[in-house]
């Protein structure tokens, strides 16, 4: 298992800011638009609409919202073209990024990609310079106090489960093989466990573990990233100290 990640615990607690963001709603209405014109406008049948669905209705997104976006992706209602299109790169410390953005105009994105990196001492680097560093998983998160690390391990392990990551709030991130997620929700669901922000994840082969002062530069760079409404997800290979756990929460 993957021991406690310190940057696990950021992230968790990003993620309550990020939902205020005006732009949510924006990226889950793309995702939902993306999938429905890729796989069809049934969630039954289309496992990427499904998980989009999902993640719509956990941040409140209306019904009608959600049923606009899929009908302007299977072609029932007009409405924008997205070209979905992944950047790699590299921020503070040599940390590597890997960049999904969905766009109906691919100069404005890059336009505004390169500002935000060059802003913030990142830059964008060739195809491939990082993406062989990430591996695409199934990511769910289990906040602290819904189920022990062993009680997750006897519910999962017919079901995918491939790592649990620990962090210092006492919540679990877990992963799978992407095929596998679908199950591993199904298996906290029945087993009553509570879990939130079921994701397609990328994770890398190895951390670089960073100390207060570049990790709040590399926290910058991703925030000003994902502040973007093109960039629909931001990964990285950035770690976080112990000793720069405290700093970060001054």
């Amino acid at each position: 298992m993957s021991g406690h990640s310190k940057w696990a615990t950021i992230k968790r607690k990003k993620s309550a800011t990020d939902q205020k963001r005006g732009n949510l709603f924006t990226k889950l209405v793309k995702e939902i638009t993306i999938a429905a014109k890729m796989g069809g406008g049934d969630p039954a049948g289309n496992p990427r609409l499904r998980l989009a669905i999902d993640t719509a209705r956990s941040n409140s997104m209306p019904m009608d919202n959600i049923q606009r976006a899929i009908k302007k992706g299977t072609g029932e209602l007009e409405g924008v073209s997205y070209d979905e299109i992944t950047y790699e790169g590299y921020g503070p410390a040599g940390i590597a990024l890997i960049i999904e953005t969905a766009t109906d105009n691919k100069n404005r994105t890059v336009a505004d990609l390169r500002h935000i990196m060059s802003r913030n001492n990142g830059s964008l680097g060739e195809s491939g310079s990082v993406s062989w560093m990430f591996h695409r998983k199934g990511s769910i998160e289990v906040p602290g106090g819904s189920a022990t690390e062993e009680q997750l391990m006897e519910v999962l392990l017919d079901a995918g489960l491939e790592d649990i990551g620990g962090d210092a709030e006492g919540g679990y991130t877990v992963t799978t093989d992407v095929h596998d997620l679908e199950s591993a929700k199904k298996a906290l669901e029945e087993a009553g466990i509570a879990y939130e922000n079921a994701k397609m994840d990328l994770i890398p082969e190895n951390f670089i573990e960073l100390e207060a002062d570049d990790a709040r530069k590399v926290i910058k760079l991703i925030d000003a990233l994902e502040g973007n409404d093109d960039i629909q997800a931001v990964f990285s290979n950035m770690e976080i100290s112990e000793g720069a756990m405290d700093s970060l929460d001054e």
